[in-house]
């Protein structure tokens, strides 16, 4: 049986097949998405460049000598390629343990084909098995925290953290998930969020879970 961190590896070794000469691709954040960065490094004169959705990516990237571009200058990219706390069947994800949600979620929106990498023990058949992320801005905190208890909601703040956006994060449970892409939505108009962890109305295209058996591709 493979250790987690094999499968990691595996799962993000296979995005490898999916880039192609002169693309600019976005990346994720997480352990994940450092495996794949390390496996890129062998064939980084193929690709532009990369948007990193967070500054630690930014960091590894820049380890290993690929290219940094920025989402304004880019445009729309050909690749996304993200790791995910949940997936389920449809492809919808849960993110953000790393708090990096908004700008994932930025980069996800702005790409043709998003990848999730992930090993079989994030794969769920309903959402909602952990805590769901929110980015809110500080002054917001109370406030936003007060509606999340009155849709039902438990709230808890992420204590000695900020984004890179410099906001915080409430990690929230008690959800029902049966419909994410109206939860999503009802969060997001909360004023004070800027973003929240569900990826439902944007899911992923291809996921590649890594298995003891080897990788399984799922479409969308």
């Amino acid at each position: 049986m493979k250790n987690q961190e094999d499968l990691k590896k595996a799962s993000a070794k296979a995005a490898l097949d999916y880039i192609k000469m002169g693309q600019v691709i976005g990346l994720g954040s997480g352990s994940t998405v450092n495996h794949f960065i390390t496996a890129l490094a062998s064939i980084k004169s193929k690709i532009e460049g990369v948007v990193a959705a967070s500054v630690n990516t930014e960091k590894y990237l820049k380890q290993h000598g690929i290219p940094i571009l920025n989402l304004n200058t880019a445009g729309e990219l050909a690749l996304y390629i993200d790791g995910a706390d949940e997936v389920n069947p449809q492809l919808q994800l849960i993110k953000g343990g790393g708090g990096a949600l908004t700008r994932e979620k930025i980069i996800a929106a702005a790409s043709k084909h998003f990848i999730c990498i992930a090993d079989e023990s994030k794969y769920v058949g309903l959402l909602g098995q952990g805590a769901l992320p929110i980015e809110v801005i500080p002054m917001g905190r109370s406030y936003v925290a007060r509606e999340i208890v009155k849709l039902g909601g438990f709230p808890a703040y992420r204590d000695n953290f900020l984004t890179d956006n410099g906001n915080i994060i409430l990690d929230t449970q008690n959800w029902d998930f049966t419909d994410p892409i109206r939860l999503e939505r009802l969060l997001n108009n909360i004023p004070g969020v800027v973003c929240n962890g569900l990826f439902a109305q944007r899911p992923a295209d291809t996921l590649l879970l890594a298995t003891d058996s080897g990788v399984k591709t799922t479409e969308r």
